[in-house]
């Protein structure tokens, strides 16, 4: 585990989003990060290779079996000195993403982790089994099948940057929404965040996610897009553990039919919608499966809202909320949440 010891650090808010006008400090207790989960897995029956790790260096015989930790996650902390939530936040990314989602934005603009830090809530950012700094491991003898890469022209469309068809491998060339609040100019730095991910591994990352509640929670998640259905099935297997959850356009969500939804009663969940959802075939197919979840919840007593933005007047926003240029307007909303659920000292 790395770990900076309990000790006062002053971090200028300057550092941490530009453009703030006051040279406000945040008190911080401890910064660090640990692995979760995981498991042992031995290979056997490989073939050796002769392999040289660097020019120069002489070759050596390299043997793959043996045994070798996988299916673990990342998780990084920060934790103030005085915070004034009741409970950690943790932060759950999407499909093909890492935590770096919400660490800075393209634009350079300091990410929601900053911001909720501000706002007092000691946070904490997931990168899952398979995703950034939790690790990889063989495949197919641990990832079974083969990894899904993201084109650029799937980030531009999917995302809602821009309508179906509108990427064009000429970057001035690419039509995004009129409205669009996503910072296209900074489109090919969002690009370089993406990394493999599997389509066989939910039970490995659900598994883990779950050790981290048992471990690091309590806590209130906020959690985005593929990220929604493992933060929902936290809640189910340990709601005593999840005080609230916040899914930013969840792409998945559990069988109402197969689980005791009753046991979320007392854990308030919010659902956030950005724009452009009703143009985007896909997306209105996305968007009725979590909403049926919803309403469901609220059947069996949960509280469990809609934060539909362009109903309230914010228009243009893309999946990426938290990247979006209106993301901290965004943030402030679902804090106001979070302090009328009860959730701040």
């Amino acid at each position: 585990m790395k770990k900076i010891t309990p000790i006062l650090l002053l971090i200028g808010l300057a550092a941490l989003s530009a453009g703030c006008a006051q040279q406000e400090v945040l008190q911080v207790k401890d910064i660090g990060s640990k692995h979760v989960g995981g498991r042992a897995f031995v290979i056997e029956g490989m073939a050796e290779k002769e392999i040289t790790f660097s020019p120069g260096s002489p070759p050596m015989k390299l043997n793959p079996n043996g045994e070798f930790a996988v299916e673990q996650m990342y998780l990084q902390y920060v934790r103030l000195a005085a915070p004034k939530a009741k409970y950690p936040m943790l932060l759950m990314h999407g499909g093909g993403l890492t935590g770096v989602t919400w660490e800075t934005k393209p634009d350079g603009q300091a990410g929601w982790q900053a911001y909720f830090l501000r706002a007092g809530h000691d946070v904490m950012v997931s990168d899952a089994v398979e995703r950034g700094r939790a690790s990889w491991a063989r495949s197919p003898e641990v990832f079974k099948g083969e990894p899904v890469f993201r084109t650029k022209k799937e980030g531009w469309e999917l995302f809602r940057f821009g309508p179906a068809g509108s990427w064009n491998a000429n970057p001035s060339q690419s039509k995004s929404y009129p409205d669009t609040q996503f910072p296209v100019a900074h489109f090919e730095q969002f690009m370089k965040q993406g990394v493999p991910r599997w389509l066989t591994t939910d039970v490995a990352v659900q598994k883990a996610y779950n050790t981290l509640a048992q471990s690091e929670c309590p806590c209130v998640i906020v959690t985005h897009s593929q990220g929604g259905n493992f933060a929902f099935n936290m809640a189910l297997a340990y709601p005593e553990k999840i005080k609230a959850v916040v899914a930013l356009e969840p792409s998945g969500f559990p069988d109402p039919d197969k689980n005791d939804l009753s046991r979320l009663r007392g854990i308030p969940h919010l659902f956030v919608w950005g724009d452009h959802i009703a143009d985007h075939a896909l997306w209105s197919r996305i968007r009725s499966g979590p909403e049926k979840y919803r309403n469901a919840l609220v059947k069996v007593g949960v509280k469990a809202e809609t934060l539909d933005l362009p109903a309230r007047g914010m228009k243009g926003n893309s999946h990426m909320l938290m990247m979006d240029r209106n993301s901290d307007e965004i943030a402030a909303l679902v804090q106001q949440w979070l302090s009328a659920n009860g959730l701040m000292k």
